[in-house]
């Protein structure tokens, strides 16, 4: 059964939609790792700050039951689609980790390439999965996180109990 981590964001309604999300995710998968909340400024337009986190969880679904579940979530919490790729997020759910698996096939994107862009998915991934290996790297994410932390752009610890 693979391990599937998920990032998760908003930056509307930002602690209410957090808790709801990762309470819907619970229903559907169990128990889950939680990384701790960071706040972070949005990337690629102005507007609000963003709350970051990443989860992950056993599943027996394969991905695309995953993505399909994922989306339904969003939209359950108004994600807004169409519009323009930078934008406000009521909810982000995406896929970073899906086991070991390998696949960059629109529209797939496995490992996700932002896990080595953003301070906001490599820190909360570090912090539930710091020994475990990027598939395409193999290198540690607590690794990653120290050799690339200082150049990435701040984060603000949040505390939000789940």
């Amino acid at each position: 059964m693979p391990r599937v981590y998920l990032s998760i964001g908003s930056n509307i309604n930002r602690e209410h939609n957090l808790c709801s999300a990762v309470a819907v995710l619970r229903q559907q998968f169990g128990s889950l790792m939680i990384s701790p909340v960071y706040e972070s400024q949005p990337v690629g337009f102005e507007g609000d700050d963003f709350y970051n986190l990443v989860v992950g969880f056993d599943t027996d679904r394969s991905v695309d039951e995953v993505n399909v579940m994922l989306r339904g979530i969003e939209d359950a919490h108004d994600r807004v689609r169409g519009g323009e790729k930078f934008a406000p997020r009521t909810l982000d759910l995406d896929v970073l980790l899906y086991g070991d698996m390998i696949d960059h096939n629109p529209p797939r994107d496995i490992p996700r390439r932002e896990i080595t862009q953003h301070a906001f998915v490599l820190k909360p991934l570090s912090d539930i999965a710091g020994s475990l290996q990027h598939p395409e790297t193999g290198e540690a994410f607590a690794d990653l996180w120290r050799r690339r932390g200082d150049q990435l752009p701040p984060l603000t610890p949040v505390i939000i109990s789940f």
